[in-house]
């Protein structure tokens, strides 16, 4: 059985990713700063920081595979602490490098973002852009394979309190409004998290090798015609206000004009129905969000 590692696979994504690999038979091993509440009875749960290249070193020992997602991920944090975020993003992903060098893994697969095609993004965008060009001369010096993954507009249960559709019905149910600033006419390519996590399994095939692949859904869509789909699913009772202003920090249109290394699209063959998807969210946050299920602890 192959052994891999997850880094932040106690999170949205990475927790995902964990189960998909797990369902397809590997054996999985998460490592992150805080136990995951979904890890499962064959998963392994290291508690460590990626900043530690002692930790990062023993928990990469032993393992084929390496999935990197563990990052700062939040575009606002990210502008606030740009040192933080370098230091978490670029330091621990050198890590990681020279951890999987060392230990001969079979593939380094990296948590990139659509953002490395923008000048948007803050530090988030430049903490990504430049993990990239690591990873790409770690590869041309040292014969690291790898492969670069950039998603697309993530959505799906486990998501955190930034991420965009969630953020929304989390308002919706708990003040029957949407408040959204920015353009309304913004345009996202939404993937459900769990395709998302299953076409990250299928990237271990030999044809994915050193490869750069933008991961995302099949519906493009504006803004204001995702507002209108919830509203619909809320029954047209909820108010929805957009609030005028230029986000500066997040695109309009989903990027492909920048240069980094280019990358092959790839899409789910089959995939979850928007509408379904977002029931899905709706379900998760009123069972494990402690607002609304007040069975919940404040660890859940």
């Amino acid at each position: 059985m192959k052994k891999v590692l997850v880094t932040g696979g106690s999170g949205f994504l990475g927790s995902h990713i964990a189960d998909s690999l797990t369902d397809s038979g590997y054996e999985v091993v998460i490592f992150d700063k805080s136990r995951s509440p979904y890890l499962k009875p064959s998963q392994k749960m290291i508690i460590g920081d990626i900043c530690d290249a002692h930790e990062v070193d023993a928990a990469v020992n032993g393992c084929d595979y390496v999935y990197h997602l563990a990052a700062e991920a939040d575009i606002g944090a990210s502008a606030q602490d740009p040192a933080r975020t370098m230091t978490l993003n670029v330091g621990g992903t050198i890590h990681f490098l020279n951890a999987c060098l060392k230990h001969k893994v079979k593939r380094l697969v990296f948590s990139s973002s659509i953002y490395v095609y923008s000048d948007l993004g803050s530090f988030y965008r430049i903490s990504k852009q430049t993990c990239e060009k690591l990873i790409e001369e770690y590869a041309k010096e040292f014969g690291l394979k790898f492969t670069i993954l950039r998603f697309g507009s993530l959505y799906g249960p486990r998501a955190n309190a930034f991420n965009g559709i969630h953020k929304m019905i989390r308002q919706a149910l708990e003040t029957g409004e949407i408040l959204r600033q920015g353009d309304d006419e913004a345009i996202r390519e939404y993937i459900h998290v769990k395709d998302a996590a299953d076409m990250c399994v299928k990237i271990l095939a030999p044809a994915y090798e050193n490869t750069h692949l933008i991961i995302t859904g099949h519906q493009r869509m504006q803004v204001k015609e995702l507002m209108t789909l919830i509203s619909e699913i809320f029954n047209n009772q909820l108010k929805i206000t957009y609030k005028q202003g230029i986000d500066k920090h997040h695109y309009k249109v989903t990027p492909y004009t920048y240069a980094p290394r280019s990358a092959r699209r790839i899409t789910p063959e089959v995939f979850y129905d928007m509408g379904q998807g977002i029931l899905e969210v709706i379900d998760d946050i009123q069972h494990n969000d402690p607002l609304f299920n007040k069975t919940q602890g404040s660890d859940s």
